[in-house]
């Protein structure tokens, strides 16, 4: 599809405008889009920077601490929520007391839970299964649910002695 304004160049933004019910459609290439200064309201940064300091209590005076700083990279904390993009990997470690509850709300826990490669992380997924199936060995013994709780304990065995192998 070519661009409606300039007719030259291919399409590549496609807005859609309703206002008052009256429905107005483009497709712009990016230079004209740019030109007209289109962009969408949703970006990825934008919604970080919204999510950023929401459910905290603003009336506390952070603006009376000096602001954190990357020692890497020099990104403050207040520079990453304008722009929901941080500029190192450094800045997570920096920022670490900020960033994991941002992560909590954003993913509902604050821990890589990605996949594990099937041939390389045989190990890891053991490793896994272990601190699983512990919490679940804490909870038998608190609940005083010994049985279970053997069954829980013998199966843990087994795993580690999978990892030694």
């Amino acid at each position: 599809m070519i661009c409606d304004r300039c007719g030259k160049n291919q399409a590549t933004v496609h807005y859609k405008e309703i206002i008052n019910g009256n429905k107005k459609e483009m497709h712009l290439c990016d230079e004209c889009a740019h030109n007209k200064q289109i962009s969408s309201p949703f970006s990825i940064n934008q919604l970080l920077a919204g999510l950023i300091d929401s459910g905290f209590d603003k009336s506390v005076g952070f603006d009376y601490m000096e602001p954190k700083k990357c020692e890497n990279c020099g990104m403050t904390y207040n520079r990453f929520k304008q722009t929901g993009k941080l500029g190192c990997s450094k800045c997570y470690e920096t920022f670490n007391e900020n960033l994991n509850p941002l992560f909590k709300r954003i993913h509902g826990h604050d821990t890589h839970r990605g996949k594990i490669p099937n041939r390389a992380g045989k190990s890891i997924k053991l490793r896994n299964d272990i601190k699983k199936l512990t919490k679940e060995l804490n909870k038998a013994i608190e609940n005083e649910e010994f049985e279970k709780a053997a069954e829980l304990r013998d199966e843990i065995r087994d795993l580690r002695e999978d990892i030694k192998e």
